[in-house]
């Protein structure tokens, strides 16, 4: 037997032995989302979150990164058309009815989502907040994710995502 003819039998024999690792099922939550729609419930009683028409956008990067912007659509405009001469009501208005924020996100092996690290917010009380799935949950079917949180005072939101082809 030569040294190639060995080296070709234990190349064999390995491949044949060798036992390959699991894969890491698909990233669930992967790609760009459309809001499609938002309740909130407080005391115990459904009504949108983000006005009649909600807008807004979540999108979920491969190198674990995500950025979310939810506005109520159909607000009217601001008085001034210069960014920040708002009037106290239309800051207050802009205010509650939107959020945006981006950061880092987890998944576990299974490709379901286990929280978030929030970077930057238009609501700065968020900046630095980890997010766990005792928190935040996004549950994936299909092409639709629904998102469930509640509020530190107990005001539970959820919002239906669609994704975006």
């Amino acid at each position: 037997m030569t040294v190639r003819t060995a080296a070709l039998a234990v190349a064999i024999v390995l491949g044949a032995c060798s036992v390959e690792a699991p894969s890491a099922k698909p990233n669930q939550v992967l790609g760009t989302w459309r809001m499609v729609s938002a309740t909130i419930d407080p005391d115990g009683r459904k009504a949108p979150a983000y006005g009649a028409q909600p807008s807004g956008m979540l999108v979920f990067t491969p190198e674990m990164r995500y950025i979310e912007v939810l506005t109520a659509g159909g607000e009217p405009p601001f008085a001034s058309n210069a960014r920040g001469e708002g009037t106290d009501a239309e800051n207050r208005r802009a205010m509650a009815t939107s959020i945006a924020h981006f950061g880092t996100y987890t998944v576990d092996g299974n490709g379901v989502f286990t929280g978030n690290r929030v970077e930057g917010a238009t609501f700065p009380n968020w900046v630095g907040n980890v997010r766990t799935r005792k928190e935040l949950t996004l549950v994936v079917e299909g092409d639709r994710m629904t998102e469930q949180f509640q509020r530190p005072d107990g005001t539970r939101i959820a919002i239906i995502f669609e994704r975006v082809r």
